[in-house]
């Protein structure tokens, strides 16, 4: 016959709860993440002098406010004038080397929920038209994070 090994139960060990821990993996992990709601809207604007009118000033941080302000006020009345506005840069023009006009820019920013309306305000005022220094907005660029806006699609931006 063949030689039976018995266990004893007494002398069996018994078994293990606890968790068996994994080795730590040697590869780094790339993290991704998606943010739904940002608090802000970017838009890069351009002021346009009229074609039949004298070339505008450079602009400055007190016109480039009045200008925007005045298209809010005119679009939107009271509730247009309560919407806040950082002017985050003044880009004003500088001399082309191939004859290309380059108009004066500004880089804004806006609440979020208020992008739309503003985007609607700037882009149908025109202002000044009486006193012969017309001009109005162009919009440029708009979205939702700075990064992106400045420097193409924005893929490159978390990268290490």
């Amino acid at each position: 016959m063949a030689d039976v090994q018995r266990k004893d139960p007494m002398t069996e060990a018994p078994p293990s709860t606890a968790p068996k821990r994994k080795a730590p993996d040697s590869t780094p992990t790339t993290i991704n993440f998606t943010s739904r709601n940002p608090p802000w809207t970017y838009l890069k604007l351009q002021l346009i002098p009229q074609p039949d009118t004298p070339s505008l000033q450079p602009l400055d941080p007190l016109s480039a406010r009045t200008y925007l302000s005045s298209a809010l006020s005119q679009f939107l009345g009271l509730t247009g004038t309560a919407i806040p506005i950082d002017i985050l840069k003044i880009e004003n023009k500088g001399s082309s080397a191939n004859g290309t006009t380059k108009y004066d820019a500004v880089w804004v920013r806006v609440p979020r929920d208020d992008g739309a309306a503003v985007v609607a305000a700037i882009s149908s005022w025109i202002g000044g038209s009486g006193s012969g220094s017309g001009a109005a907005w162009r919009v440029c660029a708009k979205g939702n994070y700075l990064g992106a806006l400045v420097s193409g699609s924005g893929r490159d931006l978390f990268v290490p």
